[in-house]
C-alpha cells in the first residue's frame, strides 16, 4: 500500500521510443496522442522505487529527514537535516537542544538505513535496552547540545559505534559513515525529488534513457541532499 506521506507513486512507461514518467498511465501518449496500451511484456508500465519510508515502521534503523517540513514538499537541498535511531517499536530516538527525544510521530517521510542484518536476533533482543541506556547517559543532557560539534548526528553515530564495539568491530568516523551509507541513499532521494517535482509541474517527464538518473530533469537544478551539516560489510553490511 502506498504511504500517503511518501507522495504520489511515479510510474514509467515506454512510448514513441521514449521513457515517460508520470503519476499514472494516461490513455493517450502525451507526445503523439496515440493509445498507450502496452503490446509487449517489456512495454508494461513499472513503478519507480520510492526512496522514502515511514520511519515509524522501521526497526533498528538510522533515519534522516529535514529539520522542518518534508523532503518532497519543502526541502530545497540546502536546509538542515535531522537524524535519529529507531527502536524495535518504531519510536525515533533523536538528540536536540531539549535532550534525547523519543518521537512517536513526525518521521513519516524519511530516508532509512537499516542497521541490522536479518537474523541477528540476539542483538535485536537487546537493541531497545542498549538504546535506552545509551540515551540516559549524561553526555546527552540538554545543556551538552552544541549545534556543530555535539548534535543529532554525533548522538546517532556514537550509538552505532557503541554497538560496533560490543560486537568486536572497528568504529566508523563521520566521513566514513556518511560516504558508505548516507550519500548513496540521499543521491537517490535527490533525484527522486527532482523527478517528482517536474511531474507535479508539467504532468510528465520524458527521457531517451531508461533511468532518469542518467539525465536529471531539465530546469530542476543540480541540488542534491547534503549530509547533515549539524553535522565493510557487517553493523556495516546494512550495517551490522
Amino acid at each position: 500500500m502506498q504511504c500517503t506521506e511518501a507522495g504520489q507513486p511515479i510510474i514509467k512507461f515506454n512510448h514513441c521510443q521514449k521513457s515517460i514518467y508520470s503519476f499514472s498511465v494516461p490513455r493517450c501518449c502525451p507526445l503523439c496522442q496515440r493509445d498507450v496500451g502496452a503490446r509487449k511484456l517489456e512495454e508494461a508500465p513499472v513503478s519507480i522505487a520510492n526512496p522514502f519510508t515511514n520511519g515509524h515502521r522501521e526497526k533498528c534503523s538510522f533515519l534522516l529527514r529535514p529539520t522542518q517540513g518534508t523532503f518532497l514538499r519543502e526541502y530545497d537541498g540546502r536546509s538542515d537535516l535531522h537524524v535519529g535511531i529507531t527502536n524495535m517499536n518504531g519510536a525515533v530516538y533523536n538528540y536536540t537542544v531539549h535532550g534525547v527525544q523519543r518521537d512517536e510521530a513526525g518521521w513519516e517521510q524519511s530516508v532509512s538505513i537499516p542497521l541490522l542484518q536479518p537474523g541477528m536476533f540476539g542483538l535485536m533482543d537487546q537493541w531497545d535496552k542498549y538504546l535506552e541506556d545509551f540515551s540516559c547517559a549524561g553526555a546527552w543532557l540538554p545543556h551538552r547540545y552544541e549545534e556543530d560539534q555535539h548534535n543529532c548526528y554525533s548522538y546517532a553515530l556514537t550509538f552505532i559505534n557503541c554497538v560496533l564495539a560490543a560486537e568486536g568491530q572497528e568504529p566508523l568516523d563521520k566521513d566514513q559513515f556518511t560516504e558508505m551509507f548516507v550519500v548513496p541513499r540521499t543521491r537517490k532521494a535527490s533525484k527522486y525529488i527532482m523527478l517528482h517535482r517536474v511531474i507535479e509541474e508539467r504532468g510528465f517527464y520524458v527521457t531517451d534513457h531508461p533511468d532518469p538518473e542518467t539525465s536529471p530533469p531539465p530546469g530542476s537544478g543540480s541540488a542534491e541532499h547534503r549530509a547533515p551539516q549539524h553535522t565493510g560489510q557487517d553493523i556495516r553490511g546494512d550495517l551490522l
